[in-house]
């Protein structure tokens, strides 16, 4: 029977995450369920990025997309046998507000949630993850954000916050993941 990933009712962009998983596990042929078009699209292009093709199958509201490793593709080959990247690259991400975007705050803070939860099953850990101004508040108050930064630091990210911003917002002793930094060094 061939390996099935169950996705259906899965928020962006977890689907992809799963096929991913599916992939690094080394299954070459899998079924990824999903319930909406959007996750269709985004695990075609995955499908198309690491070298597998896809065939999709639709009954009832639910996508059944097939993956298979694609045959005779030397471009594709190389892209899914290339290793992965080091963990701990040479890049960083600048964290100054506890939400992402301007819009509704609810919708922001689970885009927030999910944007770390994507970073942290990424196989391109970020070197750094700086906190300032409203953004600080992540790493004392949000415990999903909490957790997904343990795995970011297990995989070598190195978390700074600001202490100004700590203790301008009242907060400085409830830090619960980083070291508490300044201007300096996280410039």
């Amino acid at each position: 029977m061939a390996h099935i990933v169950d996705a259906k009712g899965k928020p962006c962009p977890t689907p992809v995450i799963l096929a991913k998983q599916a992939m690094a596990q080394g299954h070459t042929a899998f079924t990824v369920l999903v319930d909406n078009p959007t996750a269709v699209e985004n695990l075609k292009r995955l499908a198309g990025n690491q070298g597998f093709e896809v065939a999709v199958r639709e009954d009832n509201n639910t996508f059944a997309l097939d993956f298979a490793k694609g045959e005779g593709c030397s471009a594709c080959e190389e892209a899914v046998n290339s290793p992965l990247p080091a963990a701990g690259g040479d890049w960083a991400v600048f964290v100054g507000r506890d939400i992402i975007g301007d819009g509704d705050r609810e919708l922001g803070t689970n885009l927030m949630r999910m944007f770390f939860y994507t970073l942290a099953e990424s196989n391109d850990a970020p070197r750094y993850i700086l906190f300032m101004n409203s953004g600080v508040k992540l790493p004392v108050e949000n415990d999903q954000v909490v957790e997904h930064l343990k795995t970011l630091q297990e995989k070598g990210s190195e978390i700074l916050v600001c202490g100004t911003c700590l203790k301008f917002f009242g907060i400085a002793d409830n830090l619960k993941i980083g070291t508490v930094s300044n201007m300096y060094d996280i410039s």
